[in-house]
């Protein structure tokens, strides 16, 4: 079973990731290399030992598109066994 949170980094996002956000995940997805660099800035400590994988992912999309919901489980099934 997978479980997801979604959060963003700019403090404008409807949700903003957490410290717990990261120490409930063990594999941290993000769309593009600033948000990784991001969640290291602010969060080293919690992303001790989690893997995050960057999707590359253009951060251009609405909340929610379906052409971006698409692309994510593409993008994350690579990592994830998705059927």
């Amino acid at each position: 079973m997978v479980r997801a949170r979604s959060a963003g980094t700019s403090p404008k996002a409807r949700r903003t990731v957490t410290a717990k956000d990261l120490h409930w995940a063990n594999i941290i997805f993000v769309m593009e290399n600033k948000h990784k660099a991001q969640l290291k800035t602010h969060f080293a400590a919690a992303l001790q030992h989690k893997e995050i994988h960057v999707l590359d992912v253009p951060d251009e999309y609405a909340l929610m598109e379906p052409t971006l919901v698409e692309l994510i489980q593409q993008s994350v099934s690579d990592y994830l066994d998705l059927v």
